[in-house]
């Protein structure tokens, strides 16, 4: 059932909604969702001039973000056809386009001032920028027609619509604190559940846990044949970490250091992806020997990929742990108003 209530809406009034034991989930949707659709466009004219590319990386991360808003409140909330999901998957996929590529020459130039490579590694690596920073302004050149494109501009006047007069579903009117728990706990199972835990496992007398001892050339291995599976759990654990910040002002904190502790697992399991990338383009570049035109390099890579490995069992060791995933789903079952009496706010 399609309402429209000023218990909802009260929050457009203020920036941030007052945190009290009446503050509905149509209320909080209102304020994550302001939040975001604003971190999405404010930074249009800052991504076009091409100063600093820290601007499009935060008009991504807000796309990120307010599609996960809408995957949170998504129960809560009806929002127009322009809106949906699916039209902030395609803008954020454009931007991300030359973001990943923008990594990549922040990657290679800090390479160069601090490895010692030989002469002909370090020209080879010269040229692949060059060729790089090509392709970048090839990507950079379709960003000033999506901006004026049909879907952007749709989206953008979609959501100014909707934030002048919002639309929710019934469950809006129910108080947030009654139901955090409900939209969290599935949240975590997918995450339990995920294959990704399992990868270079073993099982020893019923419990499964990390393999030990592997080689470097075994862990290369590894990545090759389940690479995927961790980088579909970064996607998952991004979507946790995003999903669960959002609720930070109705737990304590214990919650809110979990929360840190997504985002540093999320960080971890990124580093595995950015090599993968950087793999996939020099193979793109140079072929499938690329290792041996650029030997430090791949050496580096290989030696960083075995450090994060041992960091990354650690944490796979922790979640693989069932007392641990007790403990964490008992936790997001337990919101309360202790920690809003601090004056604490999400960010």
């Amino acid at each position: 059932m399609r309402t429209q209530s000023s218990s909802h809406t009260k929050a457009t009034k203020t920036k941030i909604p007052k945190f009290d034991a009446q503050l509905s989930l149509g209320e909080v949707a209102y304020w994550a969702i302001q939040k975001h659709v604003k971190k999405s466009t404010k930074y249009q004219d800052g991504v076009l001039a091409d100063r600093n590319p820290e601007n499009l990386h935060q008009m991504r991360v807000g796309m990120r973000r307010l599609r996960t808003a809408i995957d949170v409140f998504g129960p809560a909330i009806d929002l127009p056809d322009a809106a949906q999901r699916s039209n902030i998957t395609k803008i954020a996929r454009q931007l991300g386009k030359v973001r990943d590529l923008d990594v990549l020459q922040l990657w290679f130039q800090h390479y160069l001032s601090i490895a010692s490579t030989s002469t002909d590694e370090g020209v080879q690596i010269q040229h692949v920028l060059e060729r790089l920073n090509k392709r970048r302004q090839k990507k950079f050149s379709q960003l000033p027609k999506l901006f004026k494109s049909k879907i952007y501009r749709q989206f953008v006047a979609a959501y100014g619509d909707w934030l002048k007069k919002p639309q929710f579903q019934s469950v809006a009117a129910m108080p947030v604190l009654d139901v955090v728990p409900d939209l969290l706990l599935p949240l975590l199972s997918q995450l339990f559940l995920h294959p990704g835990w399992l990868v270079a496992t073993e099982t020893l007398e019923g419990r499964i846990y990390p393999m030990v001892g592997m080689s470097m050339e075994t862990l290369d291995q590894v990545f090759i044949q389940e690479g995927p599976d961790l980088h579909d759990l970064r996607k998952q654990m991004k979507r946790v970490r995003y999903q669960t910040e959002f609720f930070i002002p109705f737990f304590g904190q214990t919650y809110q250091a979990q929360t840190q502790g997504f985002r540093s697992l999320q960080e971890l399991l990124g580093v595995f992806q950015d090599e993968a990338v950087l793999s996939e383009f020099l193979v793109g570049e140079l072929g499938i020997y690329w290792s041996d035109q650029l030997p430090s390099l791949a050496k580096l890579l290989q030696e960083e990929r075995f450090r994060n490995w041992k960091k990354w069992q650690a944490l796979q060791l922790k979640y693989l742990d069932p007392k641990f995933r007790r403990t964490l789903s008992r936790r997001v079952m337990s919101p309360s108003l202790e920690f809003m009496a601090t004056g604490s706010q999400p960010n």
